[in-house]
């Protein structure tokens, strides 16, 4: 899809609600996309019907409810810039810069492993550039090891046992 026709694409592919001014599709890359939030509960819920995944994203030992689901996403939507990842036209998990300039990312775990969540996160700190926001942060659990390593290469330092920060522009990464 040409980038100039990433607009008309929302217009013709997503509901009138997400089509405020401020959230736009942000085009990642070719195969790459982030979508504003709309309700979209059967294909969400669907990622968080993986223990392991709820485990790393929240450290609990059970799978989500449809009601834990809509009370996250209202939050997430309501409290920051809440995006679908869609990769090769299929959504594939969430990504949320908050107004408290947290990011958080979810990846269903078909799609892990693909750099999928490094490019959402790079994008995610352009938007909070584009913010003016100087500093972003992240709380991964100590067990996440995955996600550790993930942030750390995208120039993000552990400040806690379990937080990480990057400043914008002061890290090196593009």
């Amino acid at each position: 899809m040409e980038i100039e026709r990433i607009n008309e694409y929302q217009d013709e592919c997503f509901p009138q609600a997400v089509k405020e001014e401020e959230k736009k599709v942000r085009k990642v890359d070719d195969k790459l996309f982030l979508i504003p939030y709309y309700p979209n509960e059967e294909t969400a819920l669907a990622w968080y019907q993986n223990l392991e995944l709820c485990r790393q994203v929240d450290n609990i030992d059970h799978v989500y409810s449809l009601e834990r689901l809509r009370a996250m996403y209202n939050y997430l939507d309501t409290h920051g810039d809440c995006y679908y990842i869609q990769y090769e036209g299929v959504l594939v998990g969430d990504v949320t810069l908050q107004e408290n300039a947290e990011l958080s990312i979810v990846v269903c775990k078909e799609y892990q492993n693909r750099h999928i969540g490094r490019k959402c996160i790079e994008n995610m700190v352009a938007l909070a550039k584009e913010k003016g926001i100087d500093k972003v942060k992240a709380n991964i659990y100590s067990f996440n090891t995955q996600s550790q390593k993930m942030f750390q290469s995208l120039g993000f330092q552990k400040t806690g046992e379990e937080t990480y920060e990057r400043i914008i522009g002061k890290s090196g990464c593009k």
